[in-house]
């Protein structure tokens, strides 16, 4: 697997070089914005280590500009930051990080979360499928797991909490238009801050998910002008 460690101060960015090293995963090292933006895209990386404060991009910016941009991979991101308060992490997931880790941390602890990320199937963005599919969608509210029929097999899907969340507003109400403010509301529930198109970013990657050619929607379409639908045809 390759991480890409994305931290200006170089003592803490060869701490975690070493101990991801010492795990067997391969490392590459930038110390701001741009230069990480350029390192995502000449060799899209597995996993990004994000330290919230760098110079030039912030981390906020560069994990919403990794998010928008296409590639072969949607990389996972870990943010690093020294900010506690719940709005900051608020702020720092719905710019589209997968998990939040505050400094000072062990390193046993950035581990276990690096791995816990990587766990989950990594998200390749392959050729369209030439098959039909049926859309069919199942959802286990108590465990927060969903399902998709694929090929008449059942098939779970590896969804992130507010991917999971944004699933099920659509499959509970199929044919609804929302817009962006609407889902933010269901996603959030009051507790947003930043830009609604933020929205944009998460359909992006649950069509990934869910959609055979996320270029070509089947299940998550965008009505023009007013937001999103679901149809489960």
């Amino acid at each position: 697997m390759d991480i890409l460690i994305v931290e200006d101060e170089n003592e803490i960015a060869q701490l975690v070089k070493l101990f991801l090293e010492q795990e067997g995963f391969r490392c590459r090292v930038c110390h701001d914005g741009l230069a990480a933006l350029a390192a995502v895209a000449r060799q899209p990386p597995d996993l990004i280590v994000l330290d919230w404060m760098i110079p030039g991009l912030d981390g906020l910016e560069v994990c919403a500009r990794v998010r928008r941009q296409a590639g072969p991979k949607d990389p996972f991101i870990l943010m690093l930051t020294a900010k506690g308060e719940e709005v900051d992490r608020i702020i720092g997931l719905s710019t589209g990080a997968d998990d939040y880790l505050v400094k000072p941390f062990s390193p046993k602890e950035l581990v276990v979360r690096v791995r816990a990320l990587l766990r989950r199937s990594l998200r390749q963005v392959g050729p369209p499928s030439s098959t039909q599919q049926t859309p069919h969608f199942r959802l286990e509210l108590d465990q927060q797991q969903a399902y998709q029929l694929r090929d008449g097999q059942e098939e779970k899907l590896d969804l992130t909490t507010l991917e999971f969340k944004l699933l099920k507003t659509f499959v509970g109400s199929p044919e609804r238009v929302w817009s962006r403010g609407q889902l933010i509301e269901q996603l959030w529930d009051g507790d947003f801050f930043g830009d609604e198109r933020v929205i944009d970013t998460h359909i992006a990657r649950l069509r990934k998910k869910v959609e055979d050619n996320s270029s070509k929607p089947q299940f998550i379409k965008t009505v023009v002008g007013a937001g999103y639908k679901f149809e489960d045809a």
